[in-house]
């Protein structure tokens, strides 16, 4: 009889430890409801965020969504976002090939995180706090709040209503208000940073993650230092403590266990390591090619090319090209203009990169030239320069530099004509006529056509 109410005291002990195991493991707070005034309408927010991921994705090296490392990303983004309230934003997530670490969010659901974030983490669990913290940016509104605060100082009230009701991108436009990656609106005030931690810390713990593994992630970075560290925390500002802060946010949530890691982390940590990272300033200049490119990559042989002529109106320049060309950019960044098969993910064996570069020898040409020279050797160690002459373009007396390297086509060597103008400002304007040194010749004559029709604003 004892050894009876024994093992019915054990098999209901095991049955309470159990249950309470269970309760843990699902356990899960509600998100704070949003709030603060915004003139954009959810779905407003939804379509500036769709508008201008396509402007991202010119502008950046994004990896293919077909890339592993995308995809372990993108079904770790899911799972944070299957534990909040239903139904939500479209979140989806990409993946930047740049080696700073960093990540932002548009407006209705986009994410992305630089390449250098996951090769910073540690373990899952601090990718997921990054990813769940810029989550928490889009769910709070914190880019349509700011823009819509500024909007407000500039035009009244009801102005903007009626405004509003008519073409969002055009209005939003008018009213200065852009929203692509370096958007002012993506850089948040500390108060939004110290709420994207609280919401994000929620969403961590839902999915089953420490939210304390987020501050470490920060705390590390800061210990390392660094360029990094320094654009990372311009983009989001330190609120404070913010282990202080976390740990206050989660002191009544119900203990459960978390997840640190998990081989899929591992894999993905593991590949990310193997893929090469741009430096902001290499995505500035465009050094890493056109984002385009279709998933046939580049073509082997020289593309065909339209004698009729259409002409690109930049906020820097007018220039004119092929009609059958493409140009990725837009009127206030960096472009590349290149025909179908011109280009791949990264890289341009077929066309025309033109950007700008500071001078640092102000008044001196040749000097400043070789330092945009050398500039584009650090990014492509192959490239070495076999001429260097004057040149006029539309009355504008610049220098022509022809080089050589190696050909994104595997086996060519590649022939590339940098063409420099000064600007008023003492910057550079410049170039960069792409070909395989195979190709240049035949090529050659459109180049020379879209360089005579070149004109600096």
């Amino acid at each position: 009889m004892k050894a009876s109410i024994v093992r019915r005291s054990a098999a209901a002990a095991t049955a309470v430890v159990l249950l309470v195991s269970q309760l843990h493991a699902v356990a899960v707070v509600p998100l704070p409801q949003p709030t603060g005034w915004n003139m954009f309408s959810p779905e407003q927010d939804i379509e500036v965020g769709k508008q201008n991921v396509s402007e991202v994705r010119k502008q950046m090296p994004v990896l293919p969504d077909s890339n592993p490392v995308s995809q372990y990303v993108r079904q770790l983004g899911q799972k944070l976002q299957s534990t909040m309230p239903q139904p939500t934003w479209p979140y989806e997530f990409h993946v930047i090939q740049q080696k700073d670490v960093n990540a932002f969010a548009l407006p209705g659901g986009p994410v992305f995180v630089n390449l250098g974030t996951i090769q910073a983490a540690q373990n899952e669990a601090q990718l997921a706090g990054v990813m769940a913290h810029e989550m928490s940016h889009i769910y709070e509104r914190h880019s349509t709040k700011q823009a819509s605060k500024q909007a407000a100082a500039q035009v009244p009230l009801g102005v903007l209503g009626a405004l509003l009701g008519g073409g969002l991108v055009g209005t939003a436009a008018r009213l200065g208000l852009q929203f692509g990656a370096g958007s002012i609106f993506l850089k948040y005030s500390r108060d939004m940073e110290s709420q994207a931690d609280a919401v994000g810390a929620r969403i961590m713990y839902n999915a089953g993650y420490d939210p304390m593994q987020l501050a470490t992630f920060f705390q590390n970075l800061e210990k390392e230092g660094g360029s990094q560290a320094s654009q990372f925390f311009s983009d989001h500002p330190n609120p404070g403590n913010r282990e202080q802060a976390i740990r206050k946010e989660i002191s009544e949530f119900p203990p459960k266990p978390f997840i640190e890691n998990s081989p899929a982390f591992t894999t993905a940590h593991q590949q990310a390591m193997s893929i090469k990272g741009y430096t902001s300033q290499q995505i500035q200049q465009h050094a890493y090619g056109a984002q385009a490119g279709g998933p046939e990559g580049i073509s082997g042989s020289i593309p065909a090319t339209s004698s009729a002529f259409q002409t690109l109106n930049h906020n820097a320049f007018d220039i004119s090209y092929p009609q059958d060309w493409h140009v990725y950019g837009d009127q206030n960044s960096a472009v590349t203009i290149a025909p179908e098969g011109g280009v791949s993910q990264n890289a341009v064996a077929y066309g025309v990169i033109i950007n700008g570069a500071d001078a640092q020898s102000a008044g001196n040409l040749n000097d400043a030239v070789q330092q945009l020279v050398a500039s584009l050797q650090q990014s492509n160690s192959g490239l070495k320069a076999i001429s260097n002459n004057d040149i006029a373009v539309n009355g504008v007396q610049g220098k022509s530099v022809d080089l050589t390297g190696n050909s994104p086509i595997q086996g060519q060597r590649e022939h590339d004509w940098l063409v420099a103008l000064p600007r008023r400002d003492g910057s550079l304007l410049y170039a960069v006529f792409i070909s395989p040194d195979k190709d240049f010749a035949q090529l050659r004559p459109t180049y020379e056509r879209m360089l005579k029709s070149w004109k600096i604003k």
